[in-house]
């Protein structure tokens, strides 16, 4: 296991418990429509899943092509941050590193998910 997966599912264990711990944190980011706990709650579960899954070298391949598809998922929600005259968590100038950061681990992930097959 490369030492960017073992990060990122640590980074995605504690986000996924802190989706329980402070459900607030995440409804901001939502649009307006969203059913914010119902997607809180699958957000959070997600994320403990998929970095769980991370660690384990049997479930490791799948997890990775889950997390790939997780971080598409929420693409979308950091355009639309990024978007609003308001950004949710800092500056406009923090949305658009947030959004390359997005990107970064999209790609990163790719990778990690060809290698896995």
């Amino acid at each position: 296991m490369t030492i960017f997966l073992y990060v990122f599912a640590i980074i995605l264990l504690a986000a996924g418990a802190y989706h329980f711990y402070n459900p607030g944190f995440y409804h901001p980011f939502m649009p307006e429509w969203f059913p914010k706990s119902l997607a809180n709650t699958a957000g959070g579960l997600a994320e403990l899943l998929i970095g769980a899954g991370l660690l384990l070298p049997v479930t490791r391949p799948f997890a990775v092509w889950a997390a790939l598809a997780l971080m598409v998922v929420f693409l979308p929600l950091h355009v639309i941050d990024l978007l609003r005259e308001r950004p949710v968590i800092g500056s406009k100038l923090i949305a658009v590193v947030r959004l390359l950061l997005q990107f970064a681990l999209i790609a990163a992930l790719w990778l990690a998910a060809r290698e896995s097959r």
